[in-house]
């Protein structure tokens, strides 16, 4: 795949997204947690589509000229976030899957006002084909909008929570660590720790290598983390200006770790989180993430099949 150019997202697209995603969205809660002394858990699992990531789609598609379509390639939760931005916005919004993509998810996705592509066996052949079309590509986290629109979650925090705080946070692609990265430097008080699969650590080799590099890429249940990064992604040189200054770490979790962490916020806090969703708490309650100060947990998303989600508790 050839690089695009997208540039590093600043303050102000931060600015623009807080005006765009809080106008459409409630706060999510932050709720008391037994997982460390003072610890708090940010429930983004109650957002309308059951994730985060439709704060970016929100930012993303709010910050589009008027007419200008939108097309984005996914299979998940970021195609459930910009179809509920096109039914918001009236926006024209092309969402491209994969034909073995989750039939669950697809039929979520096309039950939005989207045009709904299927197109390739695999997420990177959707992807590609999603480039091709007319309108503007909006990359679940390769893009200075969404990016903004992630790091929302902060701009709540700062009415939520007195800091000194430790915010740990899945990785993926990248989208959410560097969103939070913005708001931590304008706030000054914060540390952050991004979590990553085990078996898919390509942010954290991108960061360690100053450029977007490709890695291996093992199987996982946590279908929100894995993959590799897009070519020229921007995600890395956030995050590694949080790492180089020693405000950011990187860690990563394995599956069993993550099912831990599924099973502790069911019985511990009657919550259904998806696999890359309880990679934070996986990374605390294994002991992966140093914190300082106040613990926040953001609890990223829902979104799993029920049977997918009991095969994950089931106690072995």
């Amino acid at each position: 795949m050839t690089a695009r150019a997208v540039r590093p997202p600043g303050a102000d697209d931060l600015d623009r997204a807080w005006r765009a995603v809080s106008a459409e969205l409630a706060p999510t809660p932050l709720v008391p947690s037994g997982l460390a002394p003072g610890a708090l858990l940010k429930l983004e699992t109650f957002q309308p589509v059951g994730a985060f990531k439709v704060r970016g789609a929100i930012a993303a598609v709010a910050a589009l000229p008027e007419g200008t379509p939108a097309v984005a390639a996914s299979a998940g939760n970021h195609g459930l976030g910009m179809g509920y931005a096109a039914a918001r916005y009236g926006a024209d919004v092309t969402v491209v899957v994969s034909t073995r993509a989750s039939q669950v998810k697809v039929d979520r996705i096309g039950a939005f006002p989207v045009r709904l592509v299927q197109y390739g066996t695999t997420y990177d052949d959707a992807e590609a084909h999603a480039m091709t079309l007319p309108g503007h590509y909006v990359s679940p986290y390769n893009d200075p909008a969404v990016i903004a629109g992630q790091g929302t979650i902060g701009r709540e925090l700062d009415a939520q929570a007195d800091g000194p705080l430790t915010v740990v946070a899945p990785v993926g692609g990248g989208g959410l660590l560097a969103g939070l990265g913005l708001w931590a430097r304008e706030r000054g008080d914060v540390r952050l720790v991004g979590v990553e699969s085990a078996v898919s650590r390509g942010v954290h080799a991108s960061v360690s290598a100053g450029r977007v590099v490709e890695v291996e890429v093992g199987e996982t249940f946590a279908d929100g983390l894995p993959g590799n990064l897009e070519p020229g992604s921007v995600t890395p040189e956030v995050i590694g200006r949080e790492v180089t200054g020693g405000s950011a770490e990187l860690t990563s979790v394995t599956d069993g770790q993550i099912r831990t962490a599924m099973r502790w916020l069911f019985h511990e806090h009657g919550l259904v989180v998806e696999g890359a969703g309880a990679a934070g708490v996986a990374a605390v309650l294994a002991g992966k993430a140093e914190v300082t100060g106040r613990l926040v947990v953001v609890v990223s998303g829902r979104n799993i099949t029920v049977p997918t989600f009991i095969d994950a508790i089931r106690e072995n």
